[in-house]
């Protein structure tokens, strides 16, 4: 599916992006990271904000191509997350552990399961991961997206 098809089938909406909007959506992940590192909350708390740092990083792919998704349609967090082949040009097969840690994100603050600090460390490592790809996507192919706050990498604690 393109992201076109998607645009057509209004899971996608036109977006014009900017610089602003783009570092926002950095500084905001970055915040989530920080928070899914803190030892000082719970797993499951943590494991939601690195999840969190994900699809906003995946929010910031499709804004730079100029989509964002429709929060009205059922499912555009797995739709950011599987977009992210034809946004950044990763491998199709890239969102489906992204979309397993979605699933998990459901289970956990639906029905109350418990996090692994192994859990939250590898959805960590996975955000820091798409934080970077995205980062590098953007660099490369719209770089006037790029400012200052959202060049760096991501600290780590």
């Amino acid at each position: 599916m393109t992201l076109e098809n998607l645009l057509k089938t209004k899971q996608l909406l036109a977006h014009a992006p900017s610089a602003e909007e783009i570092g926002k959506l950095f500084k905001a992940a970055q915040r989530q990271l920080d928070d899914a590192r803190s030892k000082t909350i719970s797993n499951e708390t943590r494991f939601d904000a690195a999840y969190n740092a994900i699809n906003t990083m995946a929010r910031a792919a499709l804004a730079a191509n100029g989509y964002r998704t429709s929060t009205s349609v059922p499912g555009h967090h797995q739709t950011a997350l599987q977009s992210l082949p034809k946004t950044i040009g990763v491998a199709n097969s890239y969102p489906i552990a992204l979309v397993a840690l979605s699933k998990q994100r459901h289970v956990v603050n639906y029905e109350g399961d418990e996090v692994s600090e192994t859990m939250v460390r590898e959805c960590i490592a996975k955000a820091e991961e798409v934080m970077r790809l995205v980062r590098d996507w953007i660099k490369a192919n719209r770089p006037a997206l790029i400012n200052d706050e959202n060049r760096g990498s991501t600290r780590s604690k």
